[in-house]
């Protein structure tokens, strides 16, 4: 029968047939890499559950093909290092939205392959399955690490930017802005503590340590363009800083977005527009600070 049905297929869906089969065993070997990666439970189990019906995909694909495949071994290892680094969640949500696109080939498909409505039936019942199951710690603490790296990037973006007009030296900026944000990194992860202690939450130290680590983490990006720079090219590593304060609101915000099924261009543009407005403003108020008091360092 798969013979019969390979004749049947036409160059253009013979074509798209063997991206989904490389798809589907190369989706088998990644959920199989990352749930080997977790501990026996629950989301384990439905990992590995959602790999064997890839299988089953696969070998529906080459029935029509008759050719074997192997999965693609940089893209297996690609997204067990994201799941180890950003999370499980991040990386399936991730390659749940790359499925999304196949359902437009599956579309097209249809016509010429009768099990195309089948599998995407199973892909369709993959999310489902995965949206309910996806529990994991660090996620829970996004509140927690919206609101370390969020106030890290307003305050010291704003400091450093003053800092750098008025005193004119990367050196000196940067031991300013080191001290300013580690004290205020502690004052952060205190405040943080002590708010979820008042509500009565026992994960007070995990909330308190989160923020912590998301405001310490900006602290020291922020400040790293002002070590590379000679304490002359102040301005250049203003710009810098500049540059990498939007690529981490970028970064962040692609994170939550696709791990929470949140929207990411007004987030980004919210923060980015509110610490880029607060670092212009603290310029502005370092050049008149410095004119005032005639301060020349």
């Amino acid at each position: 029968m798969g013979q019969e049905v390979k004749k049947s297929l036409s160059a253009e869906a013979m074509a798209a047939a063997l991206v989904m089969q490389q798809n589907e065993i190369t989706e088998h070997a990644s959920y199989k890499a990352i749930a080997a990666g977790m501990k026996d439970g629950k989301n384990k189990q439905i990992l590995e559950r959602i790999g064997e019906e890839e299988k089953i995909h696969y070998e529906i694909w080459k029935g029509y093909t008759e050719r074997e495949m192997k999965p693609q071994a940089l893209k297996v290892w690609w997204r067990k290092l994201l799941a180890l680094l950003l999370g499980f969640t991040f990386t399936i949500k991730l390659m749940e939205n790359n499925e999304a696109v196949a359902q437009k080939s599956y579309a097209a498909l249809a016509k010429e392959v009768p099990e195309c409505k089948t599998i995407q039936e199973q892909e369709n019942e993959h999310e489902n399955a995965l949206m309910g199951m996806l529990e994991e710690e660090r996620l829970q603490y996004v509140g927690s690490m919206v609101l370390g790296l969020n106030d890290a990037l307003v305050e010291l973006t704003g400091t450093l930017a003053g800092l750098t007009l008025a005193l004119q030296n990367t050196r000196i900026i940067a031991l300013s802005g080191l001290i300013t944000g580690i004290s205020a990194t502690l004052s952060m992860a205190s405040s943080e503590f002590l708010s979820a202690k008042s509500e009565g939450r026992d994960d007070a130290l995990k909330s308190c340590v989160y923020t912590g680590i998301a405001y310490l983490v900006t602290v020291a990006l922020l400040i790293l363009p002002y070590l590379l720079f000679t304490p002359q090219n102040y301005m250049f590593a203003l710009v810098t800083m500049l540059a990498v304060v939007v690529l981490i609101i970028a970064a962040f915000n692609y994170y939550i977005a696709v791990a929470k099924d949140l929207q990411f261009k007004r987030r980004f543009v919210e923060m980015a527009l509110i610490s880029l407005s607060v670092a212009a403003l603290s310029f502005i108020i370092g050049i008149v600070v410095k004119n005032v008091l005639g301060v020349d360092i």
